[in-house]
């Protein structure tokens, strides 16, 4: 968690963090405890395929010792909220994100189904400013959901993050609009990620969350959604943009599979 804390006060979400991030962190030894590592809770079976042999092992510390990776690095701000199918709200899943800050209105995170080494890579979200929201074409607007919830109702944490620092960092979020998609489909117990990329939304009201998911959650990491939530009370609710959480109006954009012809083709190609 310290790789995680330094991050912050490098990128610290805006001028405001960076500054608030350094008082707290000297003075708030009454902050919460650091999160322990989650085991994995997705209800299905592990990847498929055997454990990883001494030789991909040898391979995988050697290149961690001569490769950069940088855009991993970056990625040092940890949040862990939740997530349901843009069709069906009854599917709902646990989210840990870990992003960058590549501009004041652009987020980027990967989105896995636990914070161990082992954890799966289930999907991605882009997070913009409301500023930049406002640019989009109605039909991409569709595709995006608000934060103004998730981050007033202490739904969305910052594991192992003093309580002062969290709360800077979900004021700046409250305005924000995610667009997510999930290519593995866990909660079903896929043990490869199958099929094609599902759009995701985020949740807007007291009693769309399955209270299970919530406990289990804050029982896991150590947080509180009813601490967190008092914790944020003067943060403004802001009002979401007309055309983001299209779930809403009982109908909603997702993909499909579609076979279409093949442009462009190049000599060499099979019949």
């Amino acid at each position: 968690m310290k790789r995680l804390q330094g991050g912050l006060g490098r990128r610290a979400l805006g001028r405001g963090l960076a500054a608030t991030a350094a008082g707290a962190m000297a003075a708030c030894a009454c902050g919460r405890a650091q999160a322990q590592p989650a085991s994995p809770h997705s209800g299905g079976p592990a990847a498929a395929g055997d454990p990883p042999s001494a030789r991909s092992r040898a391979l995988g510390a050697g290149a961690a010792l001569l490769q950069s990776k940088a855009p991993l690095n970056a990625m040092d701000l940890y949040l862990n909220g939740f997530h349901f199918y843009a069709d069906d709200m009854g599917r709902q899943v646990e989210a840990h994100h870990f992003c960058t800050h590549l501009t004041e209105d652009f987020h980027q995170c990967t989105i896995f189904d636990s914070n161990e080494a082992n954890a799966r890579l289930i999907g991605i979200e882009y997070i913009i400013s409301e500023r930049l929201f406002l640019t989009l074409p109605e039909d991409e607007k569709r595709l995006w959901h608000s934060h103004h919830y998730e981050t007033t109702s202490g739904e969305l944490v910052m594991p192992g993050i003093p309580e002062a620092v969290e709360t800077v960092a979900m004021r700046q979020l409250a305005g924000t609009y995610g667009k997510t998609w999930h290519t593995w489909q866990v909660d079903r117990g896929d043990t490869l990620p199958l099929g094609i990329p599902q759009l995701m939304m985020g949740f807007t009201a007291d009693g769309q969350l399955e209270q299970r998911l919530a406990d289990e959650r804050d029982r896991r990491l150590g947080t509180s959604i009813a601490e967190s939530r008092k914790a944020r009370a003067d943060i403004p609710v802001p009002q979401p943009a007309p055309g983001a959480n299209s779930w809403q109006s009982g109908q909603s954009p997702q993909l499909t599979l579609q076979t279409v012809p093949l442009r462009n083709r190049r000599p060499g190609g099979t019949p």
